[in-house]
C-alpha cells in the first residue's frame, strides 16, 4: 500500500504495530487490519481509532514487551473465534506469562527477597456473593465491598455457582449483576496473584470456572450494573452481558500488562466483541482509565444511569 500523508506505523518490541496519524481535523484511511492500535489527534475520531498519543502506549510496551506481544497476538488470533474456544487461547497466554520474567519482577516488588509468602486474606463472615431471586428475577450481588469486591477465588468459585443455577432453571428470565459498596469489582484479589506455580493446572482451572464463559451462555438474560471502580476482572465479566449499565462515577481501567500480564478473566474476548481490538489493545496497553460517558460511547457500556441505592 502506498504511504500516506500524515499517518506513519511505528513498530514496537518487533511484533506490536501502532498506526499514527497527525492531522488534527480527519484520519485517513487505512485498513485496520494493518495495524494493532490507531492513534490520532483528531477529536472524536470513529472507531477503531483513539484520540491518545504514542507515549503512554509506547511505555506500556516498553514495561512488559512480552505481555504487549502476547496480547495483539491473542486478540489477532481469537477476533472471529467462537467464545469458549477464544476463552481457552486467552488463559494459555496468560498461563504462560505468569511465568515470565516481567510477572516474576512485579511480584518481587511485593514481597521483597527471603521475606515469607504474605497471608492470604480471608474472606469475611459471609458469603462472598448473594442471591436473591423474587419470581423469574434474579439478583446476583458481588458482596465484598470492604475490599471493592476484589474477585477471589471463593467469589469466582461463588459466582460460577450463581450462573449455573441460571443454566439450569429457564424462568430465570432476568438476571442483574450488582456489586455491594462503592465499587462493582477491583479486579483479581492481588492477594492471590502468583500462588498458582502449576501452569498446566492453573489453565485447566481458569477454563473450567470460567465466569465470563457462564455469563456469555445466557447473555440475553442478564443485566450488568457498574458503578465506582471496575478494573481487570470487574469489566472483564460484565462485558460479556448482554446489557451494560453504568453510573456516571464508573472508570474503568486494564491494568494487566503493568504486572506482565494480560487480562485474564475474558478480557481478551468480552471486550473487543464491544469495542474492537484496536480500542481494546489500546486499554491495555496504555493502561489509561475510560469514563462512562467515553465507555458509552465506544459500546463498552450501553447505558449510562442513576445509581441505584438498593
Amino acid at each position: 500500500m502506498a504511504p500516506r500523508s500524515g499517518f506513519e506505523r511505528v513498530v514496537l518490541a518487533d511484533e506490536v504495530v501502532i498506526g499514527v496519524a497527525d492531522g488534527a481535523d480527519s484520519v485517513p484511511d487505512v485498513d485496520p487490519e494493518e495495524c494493532d492500535v490507531l492513534l490520532t489527534g483528531t477529536p472524536d475520531p470513529p472507531r477503531p481509532w483513539v484520540a491518545a498519543p504514542l507515549d503512554a502506549v509506547r511505555a506500556g510496551v516498553d514495561g512488559a514487551p512480552a505481555a504487549a506481544v502476547a496480547l495483539v497476538q491473542v486478540l489477532r488470533a481469537t477476533e472471529r473465534l467462537a467464545v469458549p474456544a477464544a476463552i481457552v487461547v486467552e488463559s494459555l497466554a496468560y498461563s504462560v506469562l505468569q511465568h515470565g520474567q516481567a510477572f516474576e519482577r512485579w511480584l518481587a516488588t511485593r514481597a521483597p527477597a527471603g521475606a515469607p509468602a504474605a497471608p492470604a486474606r480471608p474472606d469475611p463472615v459471609g458469603e462472598p456473593v448473594r442471591l436473591e431471586r423474587q419470581g423469574g428475577r434474579l439478583v446476583i450481588t458481588l458482596d465484598r465491598p470492604e475490599v471493592h469486591n476484589a474477585l477471589s477465588a471463593p467469589m469466582r468459585d461463588a459466582l460460577c455457582e450463581a450462573f449455573d443455577l441460571v443454566a439450569a432453571d429457564p424462568d430465570l428470565v432476568d438476571v442483574q449483576l450488582v456489586g455491594a459498596g462503592p465499587s462493582f469489582s477491583s479486579g483479581g484479589d492481588l492477594h492471590e496473584f502468583g500462588t498458582a506455580r502449576d501452569a498446566a493446572a492453573a489453565h485447566r482451572i481458569r477454563v473450567a470456572r470460567s465466569v465470563g464463559r457462564r455469563v456469555h451462555a445466557h447473555a440475553e438474560r442478564v443485566t450488568a450494573h457498574l458503578h465506582g471502580a471496575c478494573v481487570g476482572a470487574g469489566i472483564e465479566i460484565p462485558a460479556f452481558a448482554g446489557r451494560v449499565v453504568a453510573t456516571a462515577d464508573t472508570v474503568i481501567r486494564l491494568p494487566e500488562l503493568a504486572f506482565g500480564l494480560i487480562p485474564g478473566a475474558g478480557g481478551t474476548v468480552s471486550i473487543p466483541r464491544r469495542i474492537g481490538r484496536h480500542r481494546t489493545a489500546y486499554l491495555v496497553l496504555s493502561g489509561a482509565a475510560l469514563d462512562a460517558a467515553t465507555a458509552q460511547a465506544w459500546g463498552l457500556v450501553d447505558a449510562v444511569a442513576e445509581p441505584d441505592r438498593r
